[in-house]
């Protein structure tokens, strides 16, 4: 009996986790779960349609990626073809939700072109078994697929692959 509910157990968190090559689990975020910053609910449906650059960022790992958000901006992507999200998970994090929240409405209006998303409940780590307390990066297709991720710092190489992905997916 044990091993049944061990098996059913490992099966269930199978199908929530995000996979490469598929279309992850649904997800929203909206209300006392977050959603973006301007006020609107962010639904995972919205991956689509473009190449999407996902940053999941504990707020106290905010920097550990900045080389390969440096490395995006030197590309100037078509926008048309590119977008770019922010997903902050603020229940990593010790400070304020408030201070972080008025933060990110501030890195909205500095970059515009960008998509802040707050996930107040760690809902993408739940979901999506994303990397807690860290910097998440994930990439996906027009299609929604999950082309590459990767839980913590980038090398110089890895950052040097992203960017070929996303130039071949576009």
């Amino acid at each position: 009996m044990k091993k049944i509910v061990l098996t059913l157990f490992i099966t269930l968190g199978s199908l929530m986790a995000i996979e490469i090559g598929q279309v992850p689990p649904k997800v929203q975020l909206s209300g006392e779960s977050g959603g973006k910053v301007d006020g609107t609910p962010w639904n995972s449906s919205m991956l689509k349609d473009k190449v999407y650059v996902m940053f999941y960022v504990d707020p106290d790992e905010r920097k550990a990626n900045e080389a390969l958000t440096e490395a995006l901006k030197k590309r100037h992507f078509n926008r048309e073809k590119y977008a770019s999200i922010a997903m902050i998970n603020l229940a990593a994090s010790w400070l304020p939700n408030a201070i972080l929240e008025s933060k990110l409405k501030e890195k909205q209006k500095t970059f515009p072109d960008t998509i802040y998303v707050k996930d107040k409940k760690k809902v993408l780590v739940k979901k999506w078994q994303l990397a807690d307390d860290n910097s998440d990066i994930l990439i996906f297709d027009k299609k929604g697929r999950l082309l590459y991720q990767k839980f913590g710092k980038l090398s110089q190489k890895e950052i040097e692959q992203i960017l070929s992905l996303i130039e071949k997916h576009l």
